[in-house]
């Protein structure tokens, strides 16, 4: 017999989602997410967002290679059809795992940080095709001084700059890619806070970022969540679900004893 099998036959609602979800190995979570994202009845493009602005470049490839196996189909060309303009461009650059790793150079830097700040000002096509390719293939080590010099530049955060000259799901792709090179789990204590108290405790969103962060770094956002919010994690998933649901996150969660 098939554990999933049985596991969606006899649970159901939020709780199933949970229980199920903790079957797949992370790679063919990921798959698995991302293929309801695209072709589930309305595309959800905060989960396309969660997922591929974070995972390294091993963590794509994997998933590239689960997708396949699990969908027998592209994922980049499930990205091309399914989303457009400039969103699908960026989708599809994070979508290739070739962002450079542990290179660093000073002297392009400032080139770089240039390119960014005549992006947040002229807005062409061309631009924004520039904005994404450096955002979406410089070493997380480069984008750091990237980011500096954008400061020194403009006397602006990065962030702030493209909050103010971008919009739409293009805008929180480009945020989402720099909040995730600064700090991986501040970025997912942000979602996680946005996803209970903002959205009426969407569980989606929620069950997701817990299960495919919970074997990786969720210890660290649930120390971050806690920073920046001043409830745990732990308490405010404890104020919002109820039940069996309540009991499985929290078991994911594993909260300290001050959290209760």
């Amino acid at each position: 017999k098939d554990l999933i099998t049985d596991l969606k036959e006899n649970l159901s609602h939020h709780f199933k989602e949970v229980m199920v979800g903790l079957m797949y190995p992370p790679a063919s979570y990921d798959a698995h997410e991302l293929w309801h994202a695209l072709k589930g009845v309305d595309i959800e493009e905060k989960c396309l967002i969660d997922i591929l602005a974070s995972r390294s470049n091993m963590e794509i490839f994997q998933m590239k290679e689960a997708y396949l196996m699990q969908y027998n189909t592209d994922l980049q060309q499930d990205i091309d059809s399914e989303t457009s303009g400039h969103f699908r461009d960026t989708l599809m650059n994070l979508a290739q795992g070739t962002r450079m790793e542990g290179y660093a150079d000073p002297s392009t830097a400032a080139q770089d940080a240039m390119i960014l700040w005549e992006a947040c000002q002229q807005k062409t096509g061309e631009h924004k095709n520039m904005l994404q390719m450096i955002l979406c293939n410089r070493s997380p080590q480069q984008l750091w001084m990237v980011f500096q010099e954008f400061q020194n530049i403009s006397g602006q955060d990065i962030v702030d700059a493209i909050n103010e000259c971008y919009d739409g799901y293009f805008q929180e792709l480009l945020v989402a890619i720099v909040l995730c090179i600064r700090d991986k789990p501040s970025y997912f204590a942000y979602r996680l806070y946005n996803a209970i108290h903002d959205f009426g405790f969407h569980n989606k969103t929620v069950i997701r970022i817990l299960i495919a962060r919970s074997e990786i770094d969720l210890m660290n956002i649930r120390q971050r969540y806690k920073e920046r919010y001043g409830k745990s994690l732990f308490h405010d998933i404890k104020h919002f679900a109820s039940g069996h649901y309540e009991s499985a996150l929290l078991a994911i969660c594993a909260g300290d004893t001050e959290d209760y």
